[in-house]
């Protein structure tokens, strides 16, 4: 059996015991099927056929990074990005930022520093790893 995109967003936000809502189930289905992080303005140009306002867009995002369906990335720009598939590998790993093109980029094959020892009465909840550097992409353009 063949699952779509949009069957497979559909199901996983019904495994989370919600309601299933076109909004939220449009904007996974979209970030399922992008390769890339992507900024709330992205997400609204490419939804852009019955497009999301703003505020809906915004929460919805934030629904689906609650419920860990997505995994939202601060750039060194300090421009939110989100990308699909937290729940799938987690959100311990690297992500990289093209300081050309600003392009964010998940590494979940590249393993991470030893875990980090904070002083006592400290408990880390999540570590932000980000490097920052020329793209692959960016570095053929010399």
């Amino acid at each position: 059996m063949v699952t779509t995109i949009e069957s497979q967003a559909e199901s996983l936000i019904r495994d989370t015991g919600a309601r299933l809502t076109k909004p939220r189930s449009r904007v996974l289905a979209y970030l399922l099927a992008q390769n890339k992080p992507l900024t709330h303005h992205d997400i609204q140009e490419g939804l852009a056929g019955d497009a999301l306002d703003s505020v809906t867009l915004y929460r919805v995002l934030e629904w689906l990074t609650e419920h860990e369906l997505v995994h939202r990335i601060a750039g060194a720009d300090q421009v939110w990005r989100f990308n699909a598939g937290a729940g799938q590998h987690g959100h311990q790993h690297a992500h990289f930022q093209c300081t050309r093109c600003e392009m964010v980029t998940c590494f979940t094959d590249i393993a991470l520093p030893a875990q980090i020892t904070l002083p006592a009465g400290f408990t880390s909840a999540q570590v932000d790893f980000l490097i920052k550097g020329v793209c692959s992409v960016c570095n053929a353009k010399k």
